[in-house]
């Protein structure tokens, strides 16, 4: 397909600074994203423990933690649209509102020691998740293009807060209700949910996409125009493979190191830092994009995914387990930010409802086969099987991402950080 021209591909540049409502928005939306992510990382501190407690068939206790990205994925298609009808705000309100009933239902499942009331209180809080995906792409369109990627790592960063206080928070609560044990932990699942619905409503406001009056002007295109722009494709290619990679080791990862001597906690552990080199490069990527590029800034987080699977495969001990993580956490950071930056270049306003439907239904669908995988495979081939296999996703992203850099060598966009 040829190039279009840079102002059919993406909004035109505007005014390269970002007005006061996008800021607060960003703000906004990033304590809502340290919000949801704690109450995420409670789930995944906790829901294959609780899983393996309430499943009388113990090959189904990783079930329940699978199911939030199954549900997400299932369900992020119908959030983008709804929100297209009703607004943002109205959306995440709702969003966060299922995220509490998922929790709720979560602690009656543990009460009543029913594994499959505790599946659909997990899958609930996916909901939950599908519509938190959106925060990051509604702060990246309520500011001009050359800033986009300082807008989505602002919203980012909120996860490092989660990413600490997640675990903690987890074991600080787990004994809320006694003596049933992990219930409080559930509960304050929908109490984090229910904090984000309040900040949503009293705070953040709805406000259409930044650009310019051509580009508002300009007709939405044919879905299949929009989706074989290789500004999209490598955007879509950085967002799914790069979290599909991510969550097919990371589900792996406490298991393994159980596996290979080292104690649950240690697994712990190197989750928890593993979920602080997921969000603490948030407070620089956006510089890192400004200053050498956003192509540039995608190839060092391929790069860094690739040398989790070179360091784990050269050695399962417990700083090789930490080092892999680590790097792995970091190059999905900076493969999410920079596709993101690209995704919200590669749609004109009136195409942001099935533009973002498609990636994020894409990249949770992937990241849902990663997850569902991962358990599997770790049991039939094990722990060097599961990092061999990353590197032929992680070529493909890279692949995808070239194809893009030498459509700009050929019909350069105007927007900034390329």
């Amino acid at each position: 397909m040829p190039s279009p021209s840079a102002a059919s591909d993406v909004p035109s540049r505007a005014t390269g600074r970002a007005d006061p409502h996008g800021r607060r928005a960003a703000r906004v939306l990033a304590v809502c994203q340290a919000l949801y992510t704690s109450s995420v990382s409670i789930d995944l501190t906790l829901t294959g423990l609780v899983g393996y407690t309430l499943a009388d068939d113990k090959s189904l206790a990783t079930l329940p933690f699978s199911l939030i990205t199954v549900a997400a994925a299932l369900t992020t298609v119908c959030a983008s649209f709804l929100m297209a009808r009703v607004g943002r705000r109205a959306g995440f309100m709702l969003g966060a509102g299922v995220g509490a009933a998922g929790g709720a239902i979560s602690v009656y499942a543990i009460f009543h020691h029913s594994f499959w009331a505790f599946c659909a209180g997990t899958a609930t809080v996916g909901v939950f998740q599908a519509f938190a995906q959106y925060y990051r792409l509604a702060a990246a369109d309520a500011v001009s293009a050359d800033i986009k990627s300082r807008a989505i790592s602002t919203v980012l960063t909120g996860g490092v807060v989660a990413a600490v206080l997640g675990p903690a928070l987890a074991a600080w609560s787990k004994d809320w209700l006694a003596p049933v044990a992990f219930a409080g932990s559930y509960a304050l699942v929908t109490v984090l949910a229910l904090l984000s619905m309040a900040l949503v409503a009293a705070l953040y406001r709805d406000a259409a996409p930044h650009a310019d009056v051509a580009a508002q002007r300009e007709p939405a295109r044919p879905w299949r125009a929009i989706v074989r722009q290789p500004i999209f494709v490598a955007a879509l290619a950085n967002n799914a493979l790069g979290y599909a990679v991510m969550m097919f080791v990371m589900t792996a990862t406490p298991i393994a190191a159980v596996a290979c001597g080292h104690s649950i906690g240690d697994g712990a552990q190197i989750i928890q830092w593993h979920l602080v080199g997921m969000f603490a490069p948030s407070f620089f990527s956006a510089r890192l994009i400004a200053r050498f590029g956003v192509l540039r800034v995608i190839g060092a987080g391929i790069v860094l995914s690739a040398l989790c699977g070179v360091l784990a495969l050269r050695s399962t001990d417990l700083p090789h387990f930490y080092a892999a993580l680590a790097c792995l956490g970091v190059g999905w950071n900076l493969m999410f930010v920079g596709g993101t930056t690209l995704l919200a270049q590669s749609y004109r306003p009136s195409e942001r409802a099935k533009t973002q439907a498609t990636s994020e239904f894409t990249t949770f669908a992937f990241s849902a086969l990663g997850s569902l995988c991962a358990g599997q495979m770790l049991a039939h081939f094990g722990w060097t099987a599961i990092n061999a296999a990353i590197f032929p996703f992680l070529g493909l992203a890279a692949l995808a991402t070239l194809a893009f850099a030498w459509s700009q060598r050929r019909s350069p966009l105007p927007a900034s950080g390329m």
